[in-house]
């Protein structure tokens, strides 16, 4: 493992799970920090849920290794490391016939915790839900579960945080809410894996983004892999009619389009918008605003999961 690996709280170092000739996963590296989040991208059956498994302690790896919180996961250590886990899951089977506190207090024992009532007050205040601690857990709405089920994630207070599609389903108030209960484990210094198919939740939330697809396709920041992909477009709106300099612009890059006074140019990349500019000038245009046209996370999801089979 690497420098940055080791000091991470969360480790998954060539991680490979096989279910008899099919492979889930394939050879998966990467590390979460504290006070960071990342975020899992995916299609069905890219290896999400089975990723976040075998990190959690649920499904034994094929090969590869784990370390949560500095603790190097082996037969011998697995209870301890999955002590400074707290995991969702994208069902959370609360006990429906039991209130809300009765449900923390059961986990707050299992766990070992002292004083387990001021433990579970503590997580129904952080979860915003103290008001319903006497409503029977059947009762609640699908918002209110989830936040039940992160608080009872959560009362051990662990370093390490798996959030299986934690927002799935939600309304967008409710979802909104889990958003800001994950930001404030950001802000605690936890280290978060979040899981989901919602890519504007995932360019909200995240520090870094891994997309998925049974190997890791790529690992980095929201804008950092939008700028990555080759291509790129800038609109350059110039005085008068801009057809006039679609050929200048095309020997830049391979496609230009004139609409009104806006020249539209596809360039290899945005280092190529300088020359382009200086070529139009040079040529007689009168350049009035130069636009980049930033990649959505979209385009660059949908780029690299439609090139894997």
């Amino acid at each position: 493992m690497n420098s940055v690996m080791r000091g991470a709280l969360l480790i998954a170092d060539r991680l490979t799970r096989t279910f008899d000739s099919r492979v889930a996963v394939s050879d998966l590296s990467l590390s979460v920090n504290a006070g960071e989040i990342v975020t899992l991208l995916g299609p069905n059956g890219a290896g999400k849920t089975t990723t976040m498994r075998m990190l959690a302690g649920l499904l034994l790896p094929t090969s590869g290794r784990i370390a949560i919180n500095q603790i190097q996961v082996s037969s011998a250590t697995a209870d301890g490391a999955r002590r400074a886990i707290g995991l969702l899951t994208e069902a959370p089977g609360l006990w429906e016939r039991l209130t809300v506190r009765l449900n923390l207090l059961t986990y707050a024992r299992l766990h070992g915790l002292p004083d387990p009532e001021r433990q579970v007050a503590a997580a129904l205040d952080l979860v915003e839900l103290s008001d319903r601690a006497g409503d029977l857990a059947g009762k609640l709405s699908k918002g209110l579960k989830q936040r039940l089920a992160i608080a009872r994630a959560l009362i051990h207070r662990p370093p390490v945080v798996l959030l299986d599609e934690p927002t799935s389903g939600l309304d967008p108030a409710s979802a909104r809410h889990i958003r800001d209960l994950i930001l404030k484990l950001r802000e605690d210094q936890r280290a978060v894996l979040v899981s989901t198919h919602n890519l504007a939740e995932a360019e909200e939330l995240s520090d870094r983004i891994a997309v998925l697809k049974t190997r890791l396709l790529a690992l980095d920041a929201p804008a950092a892999l939008r700028a990555s992909m080759a291509g790129a477009k800038v609109h350059i709106d110039v005085e008068g009619d801009a057809a006039r300099w679609s050929a200048a612009a095309i020997t830049f890059g391979g496609a230009a389009a004139a609409a009104g006074s806006r020249l539209s140019v596809t360039v290899p990349d945005l280092s190529a918008v300088p020359d382009l500019v200086a070529a139009l000038v040079s040529t007689g245009a009168r350049i009035v605003r130069v636009a980049p046209d930033q990649r959505t996370l979209e385009e660059v999801y949908l780029e690299l999961v439609g090139a894997e089979p």
